[in-house]
C-alpha cells in the first residue's frame, strides 16, 4: 500500500459545482468507479442524461428531484442521525434537480453498465439500520451499517452502495475483512478536527473529513474513530465481471471476536 491510496487533497472542503475524486479507467489505482461530490447553491437547477449507471446520494440540504416521469422532494440535515436518501438510475436516464434556499450537497457515483433497469429513489423510511458488533468484544465494534443497495435488491447494477456511522472511539469494518472487488470509502466527522485511522493490510492511515480511500487487490481493511469524534463514511463496491460482490471474508486470526462467549481480556479492576 502507499499514500496514493488516500485522497486527502480536499480537506478544506469541496467547492461549488462538481468535483471529481476518482474516475473509472484512471491510470493509477483504478477502482472502476467515478466518485465525486456535487455542491449546489441556493435555488440552483441542474439536469443531465448521463450514459453511465449513476447513484445520487444526498448528504445535506433540500431539493426537488425529477426522473423519468416521477418527482419527489428530498431533504437531509444530518449524516449521523438521519437515514440516507439516494436516487439510483440506469444510463441514459434524465435526472433534473432543483435545490431550495440553503442549497444541497450530493455524492455522485457512476460506473459503466449496459444493462437497463428501473430507476428507484431509496427513501429513509425504507432503509433500516443494521447495528453490527452488538454484544461483541465489550461493545468496542458497535456501529450502524446502512445498506442502500447491493446484489440482492439491484441485481442489474454494477455498483453496491451504503453508509456506516462509526461511533466515537470504536471500530467498524471489524474484524478486518477482504474481498476481491475494489471499494471506496469517503469520510466525514462530527467536528472539523475529527479524525480516525484506516487500515489497509499492515498499513495505517489517518483519515479526516472529505478524505477518500481506495481499497484494491483484496487487501484486508478495518477502521477506528478517535474518541470524541463520530465518523461517517460512504462505501462503494464495484462488481467484477463474472465475480459480483456478495459479501466478504474475515481475516482468519481475528474471527474469534465474532463469538459472544469470548469478550476478550478485561481489567480485573475498573480503571477510574
Amino acid at each position: 500500500m502507499s499514500v496514493e491510496h488516500v485522497i486527502s487533497r480536499f480537506r478544506g472542503g469541496f467547492p461549488p459545482g462538481h468535483t471529481e475524486v476518482t474516475r473509472e479507467g484512471e491510470a493509477r489505482l483504478d477502482t472502476g468507479v467515478d466518485f465525486g461530490i456535487h455542491r449546489f447553491g441556493s435555488d440552483e437547477s441542474f439536469e443531465e442524461k448521463h450514459p453511465k449507471e449513476t447513484a445520487w446520494l444526498l448528504l445535506d440540504g433540500e431539493a426537488d428531484l425529477d426522473w423519468d416521469a416521477e418527482r419527489a422532494g428530498v431533504r437531509r440535515a444530518s449524516l449521523f442521525d438521519e437515514a440516507p436518501t439516494a436516487l439510483h438510475v440506469p444510463g441514459g436516464t434524465r435526472v433534473a434537480l432543483r435545490t431550495h434556499a440553503r442549497g444541497s450537497e450530493w455524492a455522485v457515483v457512476r460506473a459503466a453498465n449496459e444493462r437497463r433497469f428501473a430507476a428507484k429513489l431509496f427513501r429513509p423510511e425504507e432503509l433500516k439500520p443494521e447495528y453490527r458488533g452488538e454484544g461483541l468484544v465489550q461493545g468496542t465494534s458497535l456501529r450502524n451499517v446502512r445498506l442502500i443497495f447491493d446484489d440482492t435488491n439491484r441485481p442489474e447494477a454494477n455498483l453496491v452502495l451504503g453508509e456506516v456511522v462509526n461511533y466515537p472511539g470504536r471500530w467498524s469494518s471489524y474484524p478486518p475483512h477482504h474481498h476481491p472487488q475494489a471499494e471506496i470509502y469517503h469520510y466525514r466527522f462530527t467536528l472539523p478536527q475529527g479524525y480516525g485511522h484506516a487500515e489497509l493490510g499492515d498499513e495505517v492511515y489517518q483519515v479526516r473529513s472529505y478524505d477518500t480511500i481506495k481499497i484494491l487487490d483484496g487487501v484486508s481493511h478495518a477502521q477506528v474513530s478517535a474518541p470524541g469524534y463520530g465518523m461517517y463514511y460512504i462505501w462503494v463496491v464495484r462488481h467484477l465481471p463474472g465475480n459480483r460482490y456478495t459479501g466478504f471474508r474475515f481475516t482468519e486470526e481475528h474471527q474469534w471476536v465474532l463469538d459472544p462467549a469470548h469478550q476478550g481480556w478485561q481489567p480485573r479492576k475498573a480503571v477510574p
